[in-house]
């Protein structure tokens, strides 16, 4: 019989005083429940400090994958387990952890999610499987630093593995908190095109192809409304953030447009 393995569960948190609960309560057979907090102030530090048996950290944010690598050197526990605050870790996914990690052959693993989106589970327009790379052997991955959003991993040994547990992510509960954050994504991907050039087509073009990858590549058009009112959406934030790229260019002044493309998808 294999010798039991530790695991982290960590959870990056900024303002998440409905969701960490919750999310904590759902990582409670982990070895360890690491948060690491950006400066909460509406009681998330209260109810971190309230249940037993969590680590709480603090480190101001800089992007995503800057504070994941933080999270991962802060971890007691090779392996570790990321989980945002606003999913909640299944029975199953937490079984299939334990048991992975002690004979794993993979540096890191991609975990399926359940999107609940305006009131809805998501089985298409890019929200299912929806995989993530979230189990992870720390001494062999690494986020991608230049890459602000939509983290991307790194592994020592490039092949990961699959898990068929999943986790339930409340993501987007209403249509202002949807719009709220792909705001905040297009911003921070309108950062990163600034040095790339675009051509002047690409303006419609790739809104267009966002749109036709959503509802008709995806299959968006099998969630109905949903399907068709985010593809739109969608499509409008890959418009947002290359006109806000062209307008800055790089070190905030107006960009040529060139020969180069950027894409601004949201997975």
């Amino acid at each position: 019989m294999s010798a039991r393995v530790p695991v982290t569960a960590a959870v990056i948190t900024l303002n998440e005083a409905g969701n960490i609960g919750a999310c904590l309560d759902s990582a409670a057979w982990a070895d360890e429940r690491l948060v690491l907090d950006s400066g909460s102030r509406d009681g998330t530090l209260r109810i971190c400090q309230s249940m037993a048996g969590v680590r709480l950290e603090q480190r101001s944010f800089d992007d995503y994958p800057h504070q994941r690598n933080a999270a991962l050197r802060l971890a007691s526990n090779d392996w570790v387990l990321f989980v945002d605050a606003d999913e909640r870790v299944t029975p199953e996914l937490a079984a299939e952890v334990q048991q992975t990690v002690t004979a794993a052959q993979h540096d890191g693993y991609y975990v399926p999610r359940y999107n609940h989106i305006l009131g809805r589970v998501m089985r298409h327009t890019g929200w299912y499987p929806d995989y993530q790379m979230r189990l992870l052997n720390r001494r062999h991955a690494r986020y991608d630093e230049a890459i602000p959003v939509h983290e991307v991993v790194r592994l020592e040994h490039p092949v990961p593995g699959y898990l068929a547990g999943h986790f339930v992510h409340y993501n987007y509960l209403t249509l202002g908190q949807f719009m709220r954050k792909q705001r905040r994504y297009s911003d921070m991907e309108a950062r990163r095109m600034r040095n790339q050039p675009l051509r002047l087509r690409q303006l419609l073009s790739m809104p267009a192809r966002e749109f036709l990858r959503r509802y008709c590549t995806l299959r968006g058009y099998r969630d109905g409304g949903h399907g068709l009112l985010l593809s739109t959406l969608l499509a409008y934030y890959a418009l947002r953030a290359q006109v806000k790229a062209l307008r800055a260019g790089p070190d905030g002044k107006a960009q040529r447009l060139g020969a180069g493309a950027a894409r601004a998808g949201r997975g």
